[in-house]
């Protein structure tokens, strides 16, 4: 999908207070696709663990074996159906992550052909040394997430939790599902061996979908902090406003 929105902004100067466009359409269109894809796989997801809450590692795994894991069990106000329904559960969890896997995939090839990737998510070797991760980790601790300089572009934590995401976390959590499923393995039985067979693969799945809601969590906390308002409306229209810093005009 190519995006016919205004170009990105993120180098050039600008003003607090005017507006900046931060996010194109295929980024936004994605992030709330994702909004509603999680929140119910999440919840389907708890279902299915609810029906056996162990994890373990190999090619099997059962009551009898020794879990690594015994992840708590979920209430039903978080689970997807409220009551226990395990078909129901699946069939949610299923229909969703095919949602989940075609979106990951239509959002990659935009970021390709609008340069997304290259332009804002681009790790530098400056940005990771000691010296630059300390300071950014000081402005975090102060509550400053945005660069005067350039306050469009994103930090280096931003960067590095946003391709541990994309990069790592989601497909991931695509791949163990794969595995999961008997009819993909039935076709391509050397699917079990990627991840070291299904007991594996659901132990992956369940580290991959927690790192996931830990980022999940974070994010929310961070963009409270930053302003929900301002930042949530920016993932709705596209143009964010930036933030006046009024210990700056103080000592100007």
């Amino acid at each position: 999908m190519t995006d016919t929105s205004p170009p990105d902004s993120t180098n050039a100067p600008a003003a607090p207070g005017s507006a900046l466009y931060r996010h194109r359409l295929t980024t936004r269109l994605w992030h709330w696709l994702n909004v509603v894809t999680i929140f119910i796989m999440i919840g389907s997801g708890l279902t299915i663990l609810n029906a056996h809450p162990h994890l373990y590692w190999g090619q099997y795994g059962a009551n009898p074996d020794h879990p690594w894991f015994n992840p708590p069990h979920a209430p039903s106000f978080l689970t997807i159906p409220a009551g226990y329904n395990l078909a129901i559960a699946r069939r949610w969890h299923l229909l969703f992550a095919l949602v989940f896997a075609f979106g990951l995939l239509a959002f990659m090839v935009s970021s390709l052909i609008n340069r997304h990737f290259q332009k804002d998510l681009r790790i530098r070797l400056k940005e990771l040394a000691p010296a630059h991760l300390w300071f950014d980790l000081k402005e975090h601790l102060a509550f400053r997430f945005h660069d005067p300089k350039n306050p469009g572009a994103f930090n280096i934590f931003q960067k590095l939790s946003y391709v541990l995401v994309i990069f790592v976390l989601i497909p991931m959590m695509i791949l163990s599902g794969l595995v999961l499923s008997p009819t993909m393995v039935a076709a391509w039985p050397w699917m079990l061996d990627l991840l070291g067979g299904r007991a594996s693969a659901r132990s992956v799945h369940f580290i991959a979908a927690s790192g996931l809601v830990l980022f999940i969590i974070v994010h929310l906390v961070l963009v409270i902090l930053a302003g929900a308002w301002p930042e949530v409306k920016s993932m709705v229209t596209g143009w964010w406003t930036i933030p006046v810093d009024h210990d700056q005009e103080e000592a100007a």
